[in-house]
This record gives C-alpha cells, structure tokens and sequence, in this order.
C-alpha cells in the first residue's frame, strides 16, 4: 500500500511537505498546481512552486516530489510538462479536479471534465512530451454537475497512455460536501487497468482501511486528514504493516511541531506572512485537537513574529520551552 500527500493550493506548499514527510508514512507528494495558460513558463516558476527540483525532486527525507500542472490548452501543458521534466521533477501530474470558480472560468481544472475528450488529449499530450522514464499520473474528480461522464473520463485517461489516476470521489459541484462516493471508483476499476488511487474522506485510520475495502485499491491520497492528524500516514503504513497502530502523536507534540513550522516559515517567506500558514494549519488541527482552537484564538490578529513566537513558546512543554529559549 503506498500513501500519497494531496496537493492543497495554498495549503500544502513545500514547507508543510517537508513537515509532513519528516513524520512518516508518506510514499509520494504532489505539488500545488502550476496554473499553465497560453505560453510556456519560465524556469523560476516552477522552482518557486516545487523548489525540491533544486535536492533531486525530493524532500529532505527522500520522498518523490511530483509536479502538478494546471491548463486547459494540449500542446501549451505538453511543452510545460516537457521543461518541469528537463528541470529535474521526478513525476508530473495533471489537475483534473480544482473546484475553483476562478480556475474554472478561466478554463482549467473541473471545468474540462465537461468533455472527456479534451481530457484526454490534455493527458495524451504530456505523455508524450515526457520521457518514457519520468511518470506522468492525472487527478480527477467524478464529473463537473454529476458524475455521467466519469467512465468516459476514466476510459479516456487510460487510452492517453499516463502512469495513474488519483480520484476525488465527489463532483466538482459537491465541492467538499458529503457524501463522498468509494463505490464510483470501485466501478472505475472494472473498467480499466489503469492503477487507481483512491481519494476524499480520509480521516482516520479506520476510514483508510474502509476506502481500500470499498473501493478495491492499494493506494490512498490524504489531503485534510492529514492536517488534522499529521501522524495519519504513518498510523495507516504501521497498521498496514503489522496490524497494529504506531503511538499517535499527542498535544506536547503537535506544539512543538507549530513552533519549527513557523520558523521554517520565516526562513522561507517575508516575516509579516509568515504567521499565516501556521494560522491555517491551526484551523484544520483544532478538529482533532480542540487545543488548537484555544492558541488559533490567541494569535489570529498577531502579524509581528516575536509575539507569534512569544505566544508559541507559552504551549511549548516545560523541558522543550528551555530548550528553545536557550
């Protein structure tokens, strides 16, 4: 069984991969999409969204990082596909799901599941640009308004020639709202040998387990689960592995986990913003862990780093918060 990392724009950039891979558990990440229009992009691009090009396509732990693509015209995602692959990704793969109206309009994402033929020039396109050596998978969703052409989209996607499929099991019209829908790619797998990934609804360990059962996969991606339990892929990988859960990590724990994401931030982006992802990733842990939701309360309206720190450094337990003082 292999566990992949979903790509969350705006969620999920290289600094929570890191964090996340650190953990365990994770077999494969996927970038935030590079959003690919009329042209072919320049190199900066796609360091900036995927600066794992720079250590061999992987974390700092070794896990494969893959590029994700984003684009709605055949021969312009090829040609980008093509140059992503020339800068050393290990994968590519292509965004078939992305809700967002404003992606959307502008003819990208879950807009194309309208046609599956335009899907699967898109595909066949990138994988034939792509050296035979560099995977190239494809992530959908069940359909746009309904899910009438996710057979055609599937059988389509397979006939391009990509590595992999991962599949939302929702609409783009449902969003994120239940119920997610196992038993359409249990129906998907009948149809095709292309492997299949199955995706959504994954919070626990139990609901992993029920989404392989139903759907008849080998492979999960976990995308708000695993910000709510970061610990989540390696408690799935252990069980899988021996039948028993690992030690789930606890809220001394997670603390110190906040606190080296928020300087890894300040590394990484202008210390004004640097509080934010750490603010968002508080808003997703608090469904787990109702500490969370007390420390998001305190820092929402903080922008200066030392308070953020100081606030922090207040969670910390006793022996780490001397640590970190000295």
């Amino acid at each position: 069984m292999r566990l992949m990392l979903a790509p969350m724009e705006g969620v999920i950039d290289h600094t929570m991969r890191q964090l996340l891979t650190a953990l365990g558990g994770v077999d494969r990440c996927v970038t935030e999409f590079v959003r690919v229009t009329d042209r072919l992009l320049p190199p900066r691009v796609f360091h900036r969204l995927c600066p794992e090009l720079a250590t061999g396509g992987t974390t700092a732990c070794g896990v494969p990082v893959y590029l994700q693509l984003l684009g709605g015209q055949a021969t312009v995602v090829a040609d980008n596909a093509a140059r992503a692959a020339e800068l050393g990704a290990v994968g590519i793969d292509l965004n078939f799901g992305c809700p967002a109206k404003t992606v959307n309009r502008s003819n990208g994402g879950a807009i194309l599941l309208r046609e599956p033929q335009r899907v699967h020039d898109i595909a066949a396109a990138a994988r034939a640009a792509v050296p035979a050596g560099i995977p190239v998978t494809v992530k959908t969703r069940l359909g746009y308004e309904d899910k009438a052409l996710f057979l055609d989209i599937v059988a389509g996607i397979e006939a391009s020639g990509v590595n992999e499929l991962t599949v939302h099991a929702r609409t783009k019209s449902q969003g994120y709202r239940p119920p997610v829908c196992w038993d359409a790619i249990a129906e998907a797998r009948e149809l095709v040998s292309l492997p299949i990934i199955a995706n959504g609804d994954i919070w626990s360990v139990d609901d992993a387990f029920r989404c392989l059962a139903v759907t008849g996969c080998d492979s999960l991606m976990l995308g708000r689960g695993v910000l709510c339990r970061p610990d989540l892929p390696r408690l799935i990988a252990a069980t899988a592995a021996c039948g028993e859960s690992a030690e789930s990590l606890h809220w001394p724990d997670i603390t110190l986990l906040l606190i080296n994401f928020f300087e890894t931030n300040l590394r990484h982006y202008d210390a004004r913003n640097a509080g934010n992802p750490l603010k968002q990733w508080l808003v997703y842990l608090r469904g787990y862990f109702p500490q969370a939701g007390l420390l998001f309360e305190q820092i929402k309206r903080l922008r200066a780093p030392e308070d953020i720190r100081s606030i922090l450094q207040q969670t910390l337990p006793p022996v780490a918060a001397k640590r970190c003082a000295a």
